[in-house]
């Protein structure tokens, strides 16, 4: 009879048990206050998390992506139009701030979504050279499929907090966010793993 492996030997890629990141954050900064007195250490109960969970948000939702056939720019795309609200239209370059990228990777976005047929382009009125981009029924359709798909998921993922515990860390990541982007004169918003 086949022996039950040892979870203390496994090198699977099973997740640590709760309270593992918090643990690793804490043992780094009581390691450099131990070896480096006076160092600012105590960042990294904050930091640390946070590049972590990005990595696993990121990588959660490429693949549900994946498995719905799907990129993460186009989504973004035909999401940002869809919220518009009807006539799910909006110029490039309001497509461009909504999306929180460059003019260049929003033209290349919408060229790619128009041949696979989920937008279309078309001259705005009134000032010359303007774009403006609709949803196709195809690009509708996706973005309806897809979208309770993602978030749905991303509600599972936070799920184990409260109500009370989201809205509290949404204010905070809120407030960091807003401070950091002061500290580093940088207000630009952007997106993990988007140009």
């Amino acid at each position: 009879m086949a022996r039950e492996p040892d979870p203390q030997q496994s090198h699977d890629s099973r997740p640590a048990p709760p309270g593992g990141a918090d643990r690793t954050a804490r043992d780094i900064a009581a390691a450099w206050a131990r070896e480096r007195p006076g160092t600012p250490a105590t960042s990294v109960g904050i930091v640390t998390p946070i590049w972590q969970l990005a990595k696993l948000f990121g990588d959660d939702r490429r693949r549900v992506l994946a498995r719905a056939g799907v990129d993460s720019a186009t989504l973004d795309l035909l999401s940002v139009l869809r919220r518009s609200g009807a006539p799910y239209t909006l110029s490039t370059r309001e497509l461009g701030r909504r999306s929180m990228i460059t003019p260049g990777a929003i033209s290349q976005r919408v060229a790619r979504a128009e041949r696979e047929g989920l937008v279309t382009r078309f001259p705005g009125e009134g000032r010359p050279r303007t774009v403006e981009v609709t949803l196709t029924q195809a690009g509708h359709d996706l973005v309806e499929a897809t979208v309770d798909e993602v978030l749905g998921r991303e509600a599972e993922l936070v799920g184990g907090l409260t109500s009370d515990q989201q809205a509290q860390l949404t204010e905070l990541l809120d407030v960091l966010l807003a401070d950091v982007q002061r500290r580093l004169g940088d207000d630009r918003l952007t997106q993990v793993g988007h140009d």
